[in-house]
């Protein structure tokens, strides 16, 4: 099952014949295919009328740097805010968090959308592709901070997504450029970096993304396409019962695994269930790739669609929305 990115504002011809392929599950947006609020919803909606099959449409819109949908939208600040706050109000800083996920969430459901992948529930220690995307550096405290944050997606109708496991805020490099090796051992891991996935998973997120970081003492590969980690340590001894995506393959530290099927082989074959192909580039090949692999079922991803349907008017009217938006303004005008 392929989650594919598309090229611009619109869709091609050679992007509508993607979505005939039974393997592609849904899309994935980014910056390059927004324009406007109304631009977007429209795409959205072609999306779904030029394919066969439910399409499960998704987006990165986590605040801060990380937010690919901006104007006409409210400005989402990085997690790292709600850390600071923390330390001076506890339950304040919860609660706005809650509302940070609750407004997020609410308005991508509004634009057409079904799931942003969020939250991120890395530690903040430092890693180059995390930094402020990240709540603390302290598992208790995010563990805190990602209850809270897939409750207010829960409210608002989406469902969450913890990434990237198991946990990718410990090393430096940064796995879009580089291969990324963390070499504790998984009794270290656990009573560190897993406790936040812990803390998803028991509240209820019905999704993972996983990391494309090596942990040698604990696996050869990465975590993305190993067994172990997937089937042995989230799903068996975790407990996790819900959907697991890929990153994307398209970024280096995933070459690893070989060439594009090899790596959609490797992710899929060692327990994922959805492999992000974000680079529009790598689209064709992927769907050659997939070609001798049975059809994924229909339903696989029915927890991930959207959970209501919300207008903007409605939105715009609601009175949580002004409150919400103000005070996470408070909270970035506190951090400047």
């Amino acid at each position: 099952m392929l989650v594919v990115g598309i090229s611009g504002l619109e869709l091609t011809a050679e992007e509508r014949g993607w979505l005939q392929h039974p393997a592609v599950s849904g899309v994935i947006l980014f910056k390059r295919n927004f324009a406007s609020r109304q631009q977007v919803a429209a795409l959205c909606a072609d999306i779904r009328a030029s394919a066969p099959r439910p399409q499960l449409l998704c987006v990165d819109q986590e605040g801060g740097r990380v937010q690919r949908f901006r104007e006409g939208y409210a400005e989402l600040p990085a997690l790292e805010g709600f850390g600071k706050l923390h330390a001076a109000d506890r339950d304040a800083a919860l609660a706005l968090a809650r509302e940070h996920a609750w407004l997020m969430a609410s308005e991508i459901l509004a634009t057409g959308l079904d799931l942003s992948f969020a939250p991120v529930v890395d530690l903040g220690r430092g890693n180059l592709a995390i930094g402020n995307r990240a709540f603390d550096a302290d598992p208790g405290i995010v563990a805190d901070f990602t209850r809270a944050y897939v409750a207010g997606m829960h409210e608002a109708g989406m469902a969450a997504t913890l990434k990237h496991f198991p946990g990718h805020g410990s090393v430096l490099e940064d796995t879009h450029f580089d291969d990324a090796i963390d070499p504790r051992p998984l009794a270290e891991l656990q009573a560190l970096d897993l406790v936040p996935f812990a803390a998803g998973i028991a509240a209820g997120a019905p999704a993972v993304m996983m990391a494309h970081v090596k942990y040698p003492a604990v696996a050869p590969e990465p975590a993305g396409y190993s067994p172990r980690w997937i089937r042995e340590i989230l799903r068996r001894d975790m407990g996790f019962g819900g959907i697991v995506f890929s990153d994307d393959i398209g970024m280096a530290a995933a070459e690893s695994a070989g060439g594009v099927k090899a790596r959609i082989d490797a992710h899929l074959d060692a327990g994922c269930d959805v492999v992000l192909v974000c680079a529009p580039a790598l689209v064709a090949d992927s769907l050659r790739a997939v070609d001798d692999r049975p059809a994924p079922p229909a339903a696989l991803l029915s927890p991930l669609m959207a959970r209501s349907t919300l207008a903007w008017d409605t939105l715009l009217a609601d009175a949580r929305y002004d409150g919400a938006r103000a005070a996470l303004r408070r909270l970035e005008q506190g951090n400047a």
